[in-house]
């Protein structure tokens, strides 16, 4: 389940929380979110390629940032229970 969680959360940010039940109301905020910046990352592509650029470099950094959190959280608890 690790690395499912942590694979969805870089594509769908908040979909690997919900699969590892972590953070649910977030979760689907977030998960919401990134799908309205999917169709608006897409909707500017051809018209405004420049802010194309920034927004595709800022939705990467930020679902980076969702799988690295989502693999620490886990890992964190596999620590916990083994402990």
């Amino acid at each position: 389940m690790l690395w499912l969680a942590t694979i969805l959360n870089f594509f769908l940010p908040g979909a690997g929380y919900l699969v590892a039940k972590v953070k649910p109301p977030w979760a689907v905020l977030w998960l919401l979110g990134a799908v309205g910046l999917t169709i608006v990352e897409f909707g500017i592509q051809e018209s405004e390629p420049d802010l194309y650029l920034l927004m595709f470099a800022s939705v990467l950094a930020m679902n980076l940032a969702f799988a690295i959190d989502v693999y620490r959280t886990l890992k964190d608890r596999e620590l916990a229970v083994a402990s």
